[in-house]
């Protein structure tokens, strides 16, 4: 059921939104889902990711160099919210540039709602938090590898990314350009539509967005890839199993097909997008943005060497990487070839996606506690986005959804689908929440 259908239909008084705010604050100080909270001036409360520039409150991307950066100018999103008559509520956790699948490359971690030892996912850690303990709320987020899918799988909510250009990224700080997505997280996939439908459409400040005809065909067949499979945890498997009888009892065709580049998808998106977010975190200087070093006597190497320091490893490690990938000595070994295998990817699926849709696991491993997650090397962080990669590689749109709990703890699955596509596997979800109880531990501000 849609939560802002039932919220706008109740009679809400003005103390409604002082009293979420102070129910909200001492859980937030358990979970950090939230960064900044605001008191609502009214309207259906919603959050904007902390790479989403709002108007007058402080947006530095989960990082310490754009620490004080505060944006003059909503990003359009935000201003399609407020224009609706949304309530904005506050800017929510992240990792660094949205560096990270697990919520960990930031200042202070969003903790999992469902049991605090546990990673919340990335890097939209703060949205997924923030929209499994609010009963009447809706997140706008970013996703470039897999940033709305992976938190929304962990904190068992429904995490949509559209095609590439449905919204308009204006007033977005950057990670990689032509990967980067403004999507949405809420409770239900029809709180996704309503909002979805406020904020798509062209931007005369965004000439990649479109304004193009969004459908909702349905297709009768559901693909399987073989590679999607392949390395999932034993009980992520069993469990989805039985989601996929569950697909064929509402009347899809379940085939298994094989995708042969989508073992090449981790290694493409990599390399273009470290390039990219390369280029984007060469203009945080320390001098015109956020963090400023006032020593202007400095040699330059020096000057902006004590600026820099202030990034996360993870930031650096993308930086280094990204900067030796677009050299001139190996661009045409490395990202030349990058950008060739997203063209013959989105070739291959494209062919599957015009007879139906693929259905997945959002992530190959279960919920990590948070010292496990932090265990892992860099290689094994990036290879834990091989079930998401692929639909953000080629800017498809893709919706996941809770499934299934493993003791206490959600499962989730993901459905893509063809470029402007996108209503098709909104409905879909909401034929599956028709039969199924989404579980959650907190209920914050219900009337």
């Amino acid at each position: 059921m849609s939560s802002i259908g039932e919220f706008e239909g109740k009679d809400i008084p003005e103390s409604y939104y002082p009293k979420l705010v102070k129910e909200l604050e001492p859980i937030n100080k358990r979970l950090n889902a939230f960064l900044t909270i605001s008191n609502p001036e009214g309207g259906f409360p919603f959050s904007v990711k902390d790479n989403i520039c709002v108007n007058g409150v402080e947006s530095r991307a989960g990082s310490r160099i754009l620490k004080g950066y505060i944006p003059p100018f909503n990003a359009t999103a935000v201003e399609r919210m407020l224009n609706s008559g949304f309530g904005f509520l506050g800017k929510t956790n992240m990792d660094e540039f949205g560096f990270g699948s697990f919520g960990l490359n930031t200042e202070v971690p969003a903790k999992n709602p469902f049991d605090e030892r546990y990673v919340a996912g990335g890097s939209s850690s703060g949205a997924a938090v923030a929209t499994s303990i609010l009963k009447y709320h809706v997140a706008i987020s970013e996703s470039t590898g897999g940033s709305i899918a992976t938190p929304a799988a962990f904190c068992g909510v429904v995490g949509f990314t559209p095609t590439y250009g449905a919204v308009s990224r204006y007033g977005l700080i950057d990670y990689a350009n032509s990967l980067d997505k403004i999507g949405v997280m809420a409770r239900s996939a029809e709180d996704v539509r309503i909002v979805f439908d406020k904020v798509k459409g062209s931007d005369k400040y965004d000439t990649t967005c479109t304004d193009a005809k969004f459908t909702a065909k349905d297709k009768k067949k559901v693909f399987i890839i073989d590679q999607f499979t392949k390395g999932v945890d034993e009980k992520i498997l069993s469990s989805f199993e039985k989601l996929v009888e569950k697909f064929k009892d509402m009347g899809y065709n379940v085939e298994n097909r094989e995708i042969r580049l989508a073992e090449k998808a981790i290694a493409a998106y990599y390399i273009i997008a470290m390039a990219e977010s390369s280029t984007n975190l060469a203009k945080y200087t320390g001098f015109k943005y956020g963090l400023r070093n006032e020593r202007f006597d400095e040699h330059y190497n020096e000057f902006f060497t004590k600026a820099r320091k202030a990034f996360h490893k993870e930031s650096k490690r993308r930086i280094v990487l990204g900067t030796m990938v677009r050299s001139a000595s190996v661009r045409d070994r490395y990202y030349s070839k990058a950008l060739k295998v997203r063209s013959l990817l989105l070739d291959e699926m494209n062919a599957l996606l015009k007879e139906g849709f693929i259905l997945s696991p959002v992530m190959p491993i279960l919920t990590p506690k948070m010292a496990e997650a932090e265990s892992l090397t860099p290689l094994e962080m990036y290879k834990s986005d091989m079930l998401t990669i692929p639909a953000n590689l080629c800017g498809l749109p893709h919706i996941s959804f809770p499934y299934a709990y493993e003791k206490g703890m959600p499962l989730g699955a993901q459905l893509i689908t063809s470029q402007f596509n996108d209503y098709a596997i909104m409905d879909m979800v909401s034929k599956w929440e028709k039969d199924f109880e989404y579980r959650f531990k907190y209920n914050l501000g219900e009337l």
